[in-house]
């Protein structure tokens, strides 16, 4: 059940409808709800149920979650998903006909992937990404010579999208073999730049099985290989190799190569000058500041108050995409959670809530934090609980 009451779901639904300059009306066209209903849930008189909540979010273009706390859907759909994507990458090397969209329908299907991946809407990638990676594995094996490489950028596109949903949800061993996927359609893909972005990824697999010597290791090979930073596409592929180096440098104790490969980042970040996307992952000069927390955090409570440093003189600007703006305040309620400031770590946790749900409910790091403070703190008792009752602390 929802911690949420009606109010507060339907002052989220107001605003986002008042987001996308939508009226009541239109709102109610677009999610096929009626208007009396859209009326009675925006001013909390009625409590939507989950079929109402998913049209009125599929109508604003955001997840459920985004919408009701409460909302489990999403974890249902991932869930039934994920049978289905290890389905259709078993005997991805092998020709199975055809895809069912065209190259420019499946290209738009996998940029809505893309967006919905940074912006942590897991549930709607779950929608769709069985079919869209099926259509890609197929077009890789039919396409003419022409388009065979961007048949393989793509393939490797459609499969991160997967891998986001097989990894946020714990399904680690599916996770690897949608990277798998990934290492082979970069072979094909005759593109440096997609073969370091599937380095950035393939990251997971050795932050899982906590090989971070193995995983720097990997990652400063792949900036040894990775094109000269020539432009700010091959800056932005360097620089987020660096700032993924950095991390698991950091979970590795390693805090002169954290350093080294953070000021690296900070350099590429200047020389790409704005964030922004770069093939599939942000990066910029806000990434970097987000990620200098993350190192610090990752190298342990003796560095929380370099951690502490960033967050008091910088924040996420809003635009930054959901997911990286909500890892930062994880990371941050940890490292306040460590240097004894629970009720700031309370409401950094409620931020990354607030930016993106879900991301925040399958994040170890935000369940482990939240249950550490219901333990040892009864300040805002009864609040705390319904957070960690939502987050599965309890």
């Amino acid at each position: 059940m929802s911690a949420d009451s009606p109010r507060e779901v339907g002052e989220r639904i107001a605003a986002r409808r008042r987001a996308r300059r939508l009226t009541q009306a239109q709102l109610a066209t677009a999610s096929c709800v009626s208007y009396a209903t859209i009326r009675s849930v925006e001013r909390g008189a009625r409590r939507p149920s989950d079929d109402i909540l998913v049209a009125i979010a599929a109508a604003l273009e955001v997840d459920a979650t985004q919408l009701r706390t409460g909302y489990v859907g999403t974890e249902r759909r991932v869930h039934s998903a994920l049978p289905e994507l290890s389905a259709v990458i078993t005997g991805h090397d092998i020709p199975q006909g055809p895809p069912t969209r065209r190259p420019d329908e499946l290209a738009n299907a996998i940029r809505t992937a893309v967006e919905w991946r940074l912006g942590a809407q897991y549930g709607r990638i779950a929608t769709t990404i069985p079919s869209v990676l099926h259509d890609a594995i197929r077009y890789v094996h039919v396409a003419p010579t022409a388009e065979h490489a961007a048949a393989a950028r793509m393939l490797v596109s459609a499969a991160r999208s997967a891998d986001a949903i097989a990894f946020k949800y714990g399904a680690r061993d599916l996770s690897a073999r949608l990277i798998d996927v990934m290492r082979w359609a970069s072979d094909r893909s005759a593109a440096p730049l997609v073969q370091a972005v599937t380095a950035y990824v393939r990251t997971e697999v050795f932050f899982a099985a906590r090989a971070h010597a193995v995983g720097l290791a990997a990652l400063e090979h792949a900036v040894e290989v990775a094109p000269p930073p020539t432009g700010r596409n091959e800056a932005a592929a360097r620089g987020a190799l660096h700032m993924r180096a950095a991390v698991i440098a950091g979970r590795d104790g390693n805090d002169g190569a954290a350093d080294t490969h953070l000021k690296h980042a900070h350099g590429f970040a200047a020389q790409v000058g704005r964030e922004g996307t770069y093939l599939g992952t942000t990066f910029g000069p806000d990434s970097v500041r987000i990620h200098e927390v993350s190192v610090a955090v990752s190298l342990g409570p003796e560095h929380v108050d370099r951690a502490l440093k960033v967050a008091t003189e910088w924040k996420p600007p809003a635009d930054l995409p959901a997911e990286r703006r909500s890892g930062f305040y994880i990371e941050l309620a940890r490292a306040q959670d460590w240097a004894g400031l629970p009720q700031d770590a309370f409401e950094s946790l409620k931020v990354a809530r607030a930016v993106a749900p879900q991301h925040t409910r399958e994040h170890p790091w935000a369940r482990e934090v939240a249950a550490g403070l219901r333990r040892h703190h009864r300040a805002d008792a009864e609040s705390l609980t319904h957070f960690a009752e939502w987050i599965g602390a309890v």
